[in-house]
């Protein structure tokens, strides 16, 4: 997970969390506002366990919003590891740096946000397209949603036959 900032017609800031599968490459949040502090974080975390499960690891950087007592306190309760990247070391985190340069040049750069709410309209818009329409090479020419499916599908498959020995 990171953050991308860009500013409103007005000039008004905005940023952009987002939150990829590096498995699936599935975007699977991208949460847009004027100030997103670590308790956001938190809540849009919760939300995508709801949605997903739980993680075992989350990679980022060292963001004031990530290594607040808030993220720490939610990782230790849920169990998950915060795998922090070296300061000044973003190739660690390479797939989200890669997917938040995709992100920049074909949305936040492409579009021209007069509110707020647009441009929450045109990141939806945009990540729809990513995950449901995008073939992606390193998912066989699925898109996420379909590599995801047909991992799931598998895992059930494989379940069925356990049961049924």
């Amino acid at each position: 997970m990171d953050f991308v900032s860009d500013t409103l017609f007005n000039g008004r800031r905005i940023r952009a969390l987002a939150i990829i599968d590096l498995y699936t490459r599935e975007s699977l949040a991208i949460e847009v506002d004027h100030s997103l502090p670590g308790q956001r974080v938190v809540r849009i975390l919760d939300r995508l366990i709801e949605q997903k499960g739980i993680p075992e690891a989350i990679t980022t950087d060292n963001g004031p919003e990530f290594t607040s007592i808030v993220m720490d306190t939610w990782a230790n309760k849920n169990n998950v590891k915060l795998d922090f990247i070296r300061p000044g070391k973003p190739i660690e985190n390479a797939y989200a740096e890669s997917f938040m340069g995709r992100f920049r040049d074909e949305c936040l750069n492409e579009n021209v946000f007069v509110s707020l709410e647009d441009a929450r309209k045109k990141v939806i818009d945009w990540r729809e397209d990513y995950n449901f329409r995008r073939p992606h090479s390193s998912l066989n020419n699925m898109t996420p949603v379909e590599f995801y499916m047909s991992k799931m599908t598998k895992i059930a498959n494989l379940e069925v036959l356990n049961k049924t020995g």
